[in-house]
């Protein structure tokens, strides 16, 4: 008899441009009904007021669930804002800076792409958690895609956890799903028509 893998759990982030009030009460929806671990605030702007009002709307959304709220980049913004980490974007590039400004404590993570090589590199240098994708191709980005393999090879070899993150269509969920420790999903709920509680639901289902 084998034991039973335990689900990824989801780890959400935000669309890249919202109103705070607008999507606070959809945010306490999702939380209410799907394990959500972590949240990322993934605005596409640099404005520190904007990114400020953000946060302060939706840490005490995520905090009153008992779910960490990070931010992309911006890890000098993290302790000011209350926040519990940063998600970066750029690889191993500015981990030790990150780590460095925010201690051991801090959740410090990094997007590596479809790098085996950037991964292990910032997997070295203290990350918290490896993050690969996306993982169908799109439009966007350089259309590199992170192989199945990659995600299988990464949770044969390596302890630090992983996240699968971008274009999570269900087809790409389901083969990855038994190697990652996490799942981004932000845009595939927040666009979706049936609205975002259905739509996790349906990340849920998958990845069961």
């Amino acid at each position: 008899m084998t034991d039973e893998i335990e689900p990824a759990q989801i780890y959400l982030a935000t669309p890249p441009a919202f109103e705070p009030a607008e999507l606070a009460p959809q945010l306490q929806a999702v939380l209410e009904v799907a394990p959500v671990v972590c949240v990322r605030i993934a605005m596409a702007t640099s404005d520190e007021r904007e990114l400020t009002r953000a946060a302060d709307t939706l840490r005490e959304v995520c905090h009153a669930a008992d779910v960490a709220i990070v931010i992309d980049d911006h890890f000098r913004m993290v302790q000011p804002l209350g926040l519990d980490g940063v998600h970066l974007t750029d690889g191993s590039r500015h981990v030790r800076d990150a780590r460095k400004e925010l201690g051991n404590d801090a959740i410090v993570g990094a997007f590596c792409g479809a790098s085996k090589h950037a991964g292990l590199t910032a997997a070295e240098i203290g990350t918290d958690y490896i993050s690969f994708g996306p993982l169908a191709a799109g439009a966007l980005g350089s259309g590199e895609v992170a192989e199945v393999e990659l995600f299988r090879w990464w949770s044969q070899m390596i302890e630090v956890p992983l996240v699968a993150e971008g274009n999570a269509t269900v087809e790409g969920i389901r083969g990855v799903k038994e190697y990652i420790d996490f799942l981004t999903v932000g845009e595939e709920i927040w666009s979706d028509e049936a609205g975002a509680v259905a739509a996790v639901k349906r990340i849920m289902d998958a990845l069961k």
